[in-house]
């Protein structure tokens, strides 16, 4: 049997380095793709079975925070030029602790657990977004091997990134579905990974909520690109199909229409403001991650939406420019507004389409870019 822990091996099996803490981003432990306002609102609002649920998933999230520790980083070069995908999918098997059954490599066949062959694919998917659209050889761009854990407890209700691997619940069936359903879910998580080694974005606040909110951009072009779709043919929609059909909601955000996602009477209605006037002010969500990114998400859809075409392309390309070269841990949404416009500048030359397209779309959501 295989073993697969919360913190194990990076790259093709290598022990993580130790000694340099990791950046702000994770510090506050591993990042979820459903907010805690709707876990909460299910367990103020669901039935007993769902409040069950709800309780049961918190208390989860809890263990996982509470056992997270400091990861290192492997300094850059450590890893030969990006060649293969290196993937492997584990069976929890519902449990929340090591060891896990392994269930699918690199190379082997599709299984028949369908969770098994979405998270395998949907890593795949993830990698060739950023190797074909961004040149970067995996998350860490030294080509880590991406490692999933499916089944992981029982009725979970979320998914995450612990800062080593994706980590997969079945969903409760009753409002939502297993999480390797959707890949631009998987693209998300697997974000936060690029964040962790690149921007650091610490993980409250502002610079939390653009944390999330980059998440967002690059799990949605994910998707897109795998549909093939233009800025002005795809949903926009994030977790689209993890809602069941008891839910009244189209998906967990909009990033064309932040706050219209969902307005369901157990989960709550989506509070996402889509502009800086609606800014919500708050200590819950470490400050609102999950709330405010609707704003940071509105004007990546402005962004796309102006300079048209295919979204992974130039509007991708800008953000993941600002991502790797301007955004600093502590950044806000002001610092953004600033740094992608600075990308565009210098991706597409000063006073271009792509520029005035960035530009316009922070404006159309109430940000002014920072001065130095």
């Amino acid at each position: 049997m295989h073993r697969a822990g919360f913190l194990r091996g990076h790259g093709r099996g290598e022990p993580l380095a130790s000694g340099k803490g990791l950046g702000g981003a994770m510090r506050r432990g591993p990042c979820f793709i459903v907010p805690p306002h709707i876990i909460e609102s299910i367990a103020r609002n669901g039935s007993s079975r769902q409040k069950a649920r709800a309780f049961a998933a918190i208390a989860a999230s809890e263990r996982i925070r509470g056992r997270r520790e400091a990861l290192g980083l492997l300094p850059r070069g450590l890893h030969p030029a990006c060649a293969e995908k290196q993937r492997t999918v584990f069976d929890a098997q519902n449990r929340t602790q090591p060891p896990y059954r392994l269930a699918r490599r690199e190379g082997a066949r599709p299984t028949k657990d369908v969770a098994v062959n979405e998270a395998f694919d949907g890593a795949g998917s993830t990698f060739d977004l950023f190797e074909k659209a961004f040149e970067r050889c995996s998350i860490d761009g030294r080509g880590l091997a991406l490692q999933s854990v499916v089944h992981f407890a029982t009725f979970f209700d979320n998914a995450f990134w612990d800062g080593a691997q994706m980590v997969y619940g079945d969903g409760d069936g009753d409002l939502f579905g297993r999480f390797t359903a959707s890949v631009d879910v998987i693209g998300h998580e697997l974000t936060h990974g690029v964040t962790q080694y690149e921007a650091g974005l610490e993980y409250y606040g502002q610079p939390g909520a653009l944390n999330e909110s980059f998440s967002d951009v690059f799990g949605s072009l994910v998707r897109q690109r795998l549909l093939g779709q233009a800025a002005d043919e795809a949903d926009w929609l994030i977790g689209a199909a993890l809602l069941t059909k008891n839910v009244e909601g189209v998906a967990l955000r909009s990033m064309k229409a932040p706050g219209t996602a969902y307005d369901d009477d157990v989960l709550g209605k989506d509070p996402q403001p889509a502009h800086m006037r609606d800014f919500v002010k708050t200590t819950k969500d470490n400050g609102g991650v999950h709330i405010n990114s609707g704003i940071a998400n509105r004007a990546f859809f402005e962004a796309a939406t102006r300079i048209g075409g295919r979204a992974w392309e130039k509007p991708g390309r800008i953000w993941y420019e600002a991502l790797n070269e301007g955004l600093k841990p502590h950044s806000s949404f002001a610092d953004a507004a600033r740094v992608t416009a600075a990308a565009a500048r210098k991706l597409y030359g000063a006073g271009g389409k792509e520029e005035k397209a960035v530009t316009a779309a922070w404006k159309a959501v109430g940000v002014r870019p920072a001065t130095r």
